[in-house]
């Protein structure tokens, strides 16, 4: 078992430890809702109780896990409260960063996000296949970082990423790419980097704000 001491190698025990339940948790290994002792996440994660202590109360902080009195913890449940919640802080949060990212991103910029995009679509022509949609995620997922990102600000990148954790947690059969979803999910964002490459910011947060409205009704089972 891995202990977490003082100081620097501290501190990366205890991202690890979160690294480690994030990626249990998105693996499906921990379910939304379910309760979970600290020592099933020892068992989990192969890190000590001490490191398991320490990472309850960010987890907590974050929304992820709750601790219901005479139950023990529960992870994050999924609820219509949380997907309200959730795609609610997506539209503020995305909405202010793309009509920024709109006017200051750099045409090299541009082009990378509009090449990686028709390169699926070209590609889902021949079939759409287990790789295919793995691309598409992580292209998916890599244009809402990248206008996030470029805001510079720890802060908001921090919430940003807690806030996509719940996301992916919420109806994941629904919010995870599938083969049926890549082309209609990679055109809506060819929406959005067409109405960026305007320079227009009204339409680029138009044509975001349609993209996660989408992604909203597609977690709620609407379409």
């Amino acid at each position: 078992m891995e202990e977490i001491d003082s100081g620097g190698a501290g501190h990366k025990l205890r991202e690890k430890a979160y690294d480690r339940f994030t990626h249990h948790l998105l693996a499906r290994d921990i379910r939304p809702g379910q309760f979970i002792s600290q020592r099933q996440l020892v068992e989990l994660t192969g890190l000590s109780l001490g490191a398991i202590r320490e990472l309850v109360p960010r987890l907590e902080s974050e929304g992820l896990i709750k601790t219901v009195p005479q139950r023990g913890m529960q992870v994050a449940h999924v609820d219509l409260s949380l997907v309200r919640d959730a795609f609610q802080f997506r539209l503020f949060m995305e909405s202010a960063a793309v009509a920024i990212f709109t006017t200051e991103a750099s045409d090299a910029t541009l082009a990378q996000l509009r090449h990686e995009h028709e390169s699926i679509l070209a590609d889902q022509r021949g079939g759409v296949t287990a790789d295919l949609v793995a691309r598409a995620q992580t292209v998916d997922w890599s244009l809402h970082w990248t206008i996030i990102a470029s805001l510079g600000n720890a802060i908001i990148a921090d919430a940003y990423r807690v806030n996509s954790i719940k996301v992916r947690l919420i109806r994941q059969e629904q919010t995870l790419l599938s083969g049926a979803l890549v082309t209609p999910v990679m055109q809506e964002h060819m929406a959005i980097i067409e109405a960026m490459e305007t320079r227009d910011p009204r339409r680029a947060v138009a044509a975001m704000e349609a993209h996660i409205n989408s992604a909203r009704n597609r977690a709620l089972g609407l379409r």
